[in-house]
C-alpha cells in the first residue's frame, strides 16, 4: 500500500511537470514580440530624459527596458537596466534606493562574464563614495574601473567623475586637466552635457581660487549650452555661480539678474508640477519593483511547502544513494592516494613553468623598453635627415644633386617605413594596442587607401579597382584606422607583386543581424603568386618567400606579419588563396555594428585642400637646435613667421605675453615637458590650436597628449604635405569656433 501511494504522487509530478511545459511553450510564444525590440533604444532615450532632468520620463523608458530584458532572458541587458536605474535615483538623491538596484546588478554580476557591467558596478560604487566625503576610496575604484572597459563616453564621464573628486581634493591642476579635455569631446551621445558640466566644474575651480573673471566666463559658457539643450539642474547651477561670481566681482546688476532667474525658476508652477510628477513616478516604479519581488519571495515559499509532499520518496533515494557513496568512497580513497603523487609532479612542473614565464616576461620587457628608446632615438635624427633633404630639393639643385637628394630620400622613407613597422609589431606584442569602438564611413575609408596608393598602381601599370557591396550599411562601429593599415598593408603588398595586371579589393555584406553584421573582406590580384611550400610561413616576421624575391622587389617582409597581429585584435584572422603565376587572394572577415541611422554628407573622394598661409604667426616649442632649424625653414617658405622657445617654461612665457596662430608643441623635453606646458597653457588660453609635433615612442599615448589639451598630433619624421595639411586644418578649421567665443 505505501509503495502504491509513492507510485500515485510520481505519476501527479510528471503530470504537473508535463503541464508546465506545455504552458511555457505557449508563454514563449507570447513574448516572441518582445524580442525583437532593442533594449537600447530605451536606454537612450532614458540618458537623454536623464539628462534634461526628466526623471519620470527616464525610470519610465528604463522600465520598458528591464521587462524587454526579462522576456528575453538577457541578463546583461537586466544589469544595464539595474545600473541605469540606480543612477537615475542616485540623481533624485534617493541612496537608498540606488543601493538597493546596485546590490541588484551585484547579484546577477557574480554569475556572469561582463566585463562593462562590472566596470559600471565599480563606477556607481566610486560615485557613492565620493558622495560620503570618502575620496580616495573613489579614485582608486574609477582607477579599477578604467581597466575593465574602455568605451568612449564611459571613460568621458569616468573624466568627470575624477575632476570633481580632484576639485572637492582641491587638487586644482589635476582637476583643470580633466575639464579641459571635455570641452571640446568626441562623445556621440553626451558631448553636450559632457561639456556643460565641463564648464561648471572649470566655473568652480576659478572660483575656489579666486579668478573671478575666467569663473563666469565659464559659467556663461555653461549657462548657454544649458538652455540650448534644456538641462535643468545645469541651467539652476549656472545661474546661482554667475550670481556669486558677479557679486564677488561687484558686477551687482548683473548678479540680480541671474539672481531673479533664480527664484523665477524656483517658483515656477512647471516646476512644482514637474517635481511632484518625478516623485509619484519614482515612488510608483519603485513600488511596482519591490511588489514583483515580494510576489517572487511568495512563489519560492510555495516552492518549499510542496517540496513537504516529496520527503518520502527523498527517504527512499536517499538509503539508495548511501549505498552508492560507501561503494565510491573506497574507489576515491585510491583515486585520491594516486592525485597526491601526481599533484607532487606538477607542482613541480608549474613552478618550472612560472620561472620560465617570469624569464620571459623580463625579456619581452627589456625588449619592449630597448626599442622605445631605440625608436625615438633614431626618429629624431632621421627627422633631421628627411627634413633638410626636403628643404634642400626645395632650392633648385643641380641635375646630378636632385639625383642624389632622391635617393637619399627614398632611404630616409625606407628607414622611416622600417622602424614604424618594427615599432607597429611590438606594440601589438606588449598589449599597448587595443581596438577603438567608433562610427565611420567603410566606403570612405577604403577610398581613401585606394587613393593614397594609386601613383603605385600607375607606376607598375596595375589597375586598382574597388568592388563595394552597396547593401554595407553606410557607417559601422569599428576602428577606422587600424583597418586602414590592414589595407594599406595588403593592398601595398598585392601592388608590389603585381606589373602590368589588376588588383581588385572586394567588400561585401555576409550577414546582418539587427545592428550586428558580418562583412567579408578580399584583397585579390593578379601578380606572381606564391607557392604552396611557402605560403604556411609567409606571415611570419621578416619572410618573403625567398632570398631571391627579396632581392628582387625589396622589402622588410613586417606587411603581412602586422595584418596577422591587428586583425587579431579584431578576433579575426587573414586567410590566404595563391598559385604561382596566377596571382594571390588574401581574404578575412569581420564583426562590427551598423549605424543606418547616422548621416554623413561627407564625399568618398579625398579633398586635400589648399590654405594661404600668408601672414601667420606660429610658436615652435623644440629644444633639439637642429629641429629648430628645419622647422622654422619648412614654415618660412610658406610666408609663416615664427618664434622659438627651448622648453616647456618658455612656450607657456611666450604663449601668455604673444598671439599665435598655432602652437608646434614638442612632447620629450628636458624640465617641463611638452603635455605639462600644455595643460598650464590651456588655463589662459583654449582656442590656440596646440599640435604635438614629437617622435613618438612605444611608451607614449595619443590619448594623453589630447587629454592636456592638444587638437591634432604630428609625428616626427613626417612628409611635409601633411605637416602643411595638419597645420591648415587646425588653424583655418578652428577660425569659427574662436571667432565665436571671442
Amino acid at each position: 500500500m505505501r509503495f502504491n501511494l509513492q507510485h500515485i504522487k510520481l505519476t501527479r509530478i510528471l503530470l504537473v511537470f508535463i503541464l508546465i511545459l506545455t504552458a511555457q511553450t505557449g508563454h514563449s510564444q507570447d513574448t516572441l514580440h518582445l524580442k525583437n525590440k532593442d533594449v537600447r533604444i530605451y536606454f537612450e532615450a532614458a540618458r537623454a530624459h536623464r539628462n534634461r532632468d526628466e526623471t519620470d520620463l527616464a525610470l519610465e523608458a528604463l522600465e520598458k527596458a528591464a521587462e524587454v530584458a526579462e522576456a528575453n532572458a538577457d541578463v546583461k541587458a537586466l544589469v544595464d537596466c539595474y545600473h541605469k536605474f540606480a543612477l537615475v535615483y542616485l540623481k533624485l538623491k534617493k541612496e537608498e534606493t540606488t543601493y538597493f538596484y546596485w546590490d541588484r546588478a551585484k547579484a546577477l554580476l557574480k554569475d556572469i562574464e561582463y566585463p562593462y557591467g562590472h566596470a559600471m558596478q565599480k563606477y556607481i560604487e566610486a560615485i557613492l563614495l565620493f558622495h560620503d566625503d570618502k575620496n580616495f576610496q573613489a579614485i582608486f575604484m574609477l582607477n579599477e574601473a578604467k581597466q575593465l572597459n574602455n568605451d568612449r563616453n564611459f571613460f568621458n564621464n569616468i573624466l568627470l567623475a575624477e575632476g570633481n573628486i580632484y576639485l572637492k581634493l582641491e587638487k586644482f591642476d589635476s582637476a583643470a586637466k580633466n575639464f579641459n579635455s571635455l570641452i571640446v569631446n568626441t562623445d556621440i551621445y553626451e558631448s553636450d552635457y559632457l561639456a556643460t558640466r565641463a564648464h561648471l566644474g572649470l566655473a568652480q575651480l576659478h572660483f575656489q581660487t579666486e579668478k573671478f573673471n575666467e569663473a563666469a566666463i565659464n559659467a556663461e559658457n555653461a549657462l548657454k549650452l544649458a538652455k540650448k539643450n534644456n538641462f535643468f539642474k545645469e541651467i539652476w547651477e549656472a545661474n546661482e555661480m554667475l550670481t556669486n561670481t558677479y557679486e564677488q566681482l561687484a558686477q551687482y546688476p548683473k548678479s540680480l539678474e541671474h539672481n531673479k532667474n533664480l527664484l523665477h525658476i524656483r517658483d515656477s508652477l512647471f516646476n512644482i508640477a514637474k517635481m511632484k510628477t518625478e516623485a509619484k513616478t519614482a515612488e510608483k516604479i519603485q513600488f511596482d519593483f519591490m511588489s514583483d519581488e515580494i510576489k517572487r519571495q511568495e512563489a519560492k515559499i510555495e516552492e518549499l511547502n510542496e517540496s513537504k509532499n516529496k520527503s518520502d520518496i527523498t527517504a527512499i533515494l536517499t538509503s539508495a544513494l548511501l549505498t552508492i557513496i560507501t561503494l565510491l568512497a573506497v574507489s576515491l580513497f585510491r583515486n585520491n592516494q594516486i592525485k597526491l603523487k601526481t599533484n607532487e609532479l606538477l607542482q613541480t612542473k608549474n613552478n618550472e613553468l612560472k620561472a620560465a614565464r617570469d624569464a620571459a616576461v623580463t625579456a619581452m620587457e627589456a625588449k619592449t623598453n630597448f626599442l622605445s628608446t631605440v625608436s625615438h632615438e633614431l626618429r629624431t635624427p632621421l627627422y633631421a635627415v628627411t627634413g633638410l633633404t626636403h628643404l634642400l630639393l626645395e632650392e633648385n639643385p643641380s641635375k646630378n644633386q636632385k639625383e642624389h637628394l632622391k635617393a637619399l630620400k627614398f632611404s630616409g622613407d625606407y628607414l622611416l617605413n622600417f622602424i614604424n613597422n618594427i615599432l607597429q609589431i611590438n606594440k601589438i606584442d606588449a598589449d599597448k594596442l587595443e581596438p577603438l569602438n567608433v562610427q565611420f564611413n567603410l566606403k570612405k575609408v577604403l577610398q581613401e587607401v585606394i587613393d593614397s596608393l594609386k601613383q603605385s598602381a600607375q607606376n607598375n601599370k596595375t589597375e586598382l579597382i574597388l568592388d563595394y557591396d552597396p547593401e554595407i550599411p553606410y557607417h559601422i562601429l569599428s576602428d577606422p584606422l587600424k583597418l586602414s593599415q590592414v589595407f594599406l598593408n595588403l593592398v601595398g603588398n598585392a601592388l608590389k607583386f603585381t606589373k602590368n595586371g589588376e588588383v581588385r579589393v572586394i567588400a561585401k555584406l555576409l550577414k546582418k543581424n539587427d545592428e550586428d553584421i558580418t562583412l567579408y573582406f578580399e584583397v585579390k590580384d593578379t601578380g606572381i603568386g606564391i607557392a604552396k611550400e611557402q605560403q604556411e610561413n609567409i606571415f611570419d616576421g621578416f619572410e618573403q618567400g625567398s632570398i631571391q624575391i627579396n632581392r628582387e622587389y625589396g622589402g622588410t617582409g613586417l606587411g603581412l606579419t602586422i595584418v596577422k597581429s591587428l586583425l587579431g585584435l579584431f578576433g579575426s584572422k587573414i586567410q590566404l588563396q595563391s598559385e604561382l603565376g596566377v596571382g594571390s587572394s588574401f581574404f578575412f572577415e569581420l564583426e562590427a555594428k551598423s549605424k543606418e541611422s547616422l548621416v554623413d554628407d561627407i564625399p568618398f573622394a579625398i579633398t586635400e585642400q589648399e590654405y594661404d598661409f600668408k601672414g601667420l604667426n606660429i610658436l615652435i616649442v623644440e629644444d633639439n637646435k637642429i629641429n629648430q632649424v628645419i622647422t622654422k625653414k619648412m614654415l618660412s617658405k610658406k610666408e609663416i613667421t615664427s618664434d622659438i622657445a627651448n622648453n616647456g617654461a618658455e612656450a607657456i612665457d611666450l604663449a601668455r605675453e604673444n598671439y599665435y596662430d598655432a602652437i608646434l608643441m614638442d612632447i620629450h623635453m628636458p624640465g617641463i615637458g611638452g603635455e605639462e606646458a600644455t595643460v598650464e597653457i590651456r588655463k589662459f588660453d583654449i582656442v590656440t590650436p596646440i599640435i604635438a609635433l614629437t617622435a613618438i615612442s612605444l611608451d607614449d599615448s595619443l590619448e594623453s597628449f589630447y587629454a592636456a589639451g592638444c587638437n591634432d598630433v604630428i609625428t616626427k619624421p613626417f612628409k611635409p604635405e601633411v605637416f602643411y595639411q595638419k597645420i591648415g586644418e587646425n588653424i583655418f578649421n578652428r577660425k569659427e569656433l574662436k571667432n565665436s567665443i571671442t
